[in-house]
């Protein structure tokens, strides 16, 4: 139980260390963050349109 509280303690003396961003640069990052899942879904999403089509000539012949 000694442990487990000493862990406690040394996360909670940790968290205050911690510098929280403040709203500009969490907007900043959220957006960019976004943008990128976009442009990786759609680069994504094309490479699999180019995958299956090519599957789909092998395997007819």
């Amino acid at each position: 139980m000694k442990k487990i509280k000493a862990f406690l303690k040394e996360c909670q003396s940790e968290f205050k260390k911690v510098t929280w961003p403040n709203f500009q640069v969490l907007k900043r990052s959220t957006i960019a963050v976004i943008i990128l899942m976009v442009l990786m879904a759609v680069y994504f999403g094309i490479v699999d349109v180019i995958f299956s089509r090519l599957l789909r000539i092998f395997v007819r012949g």
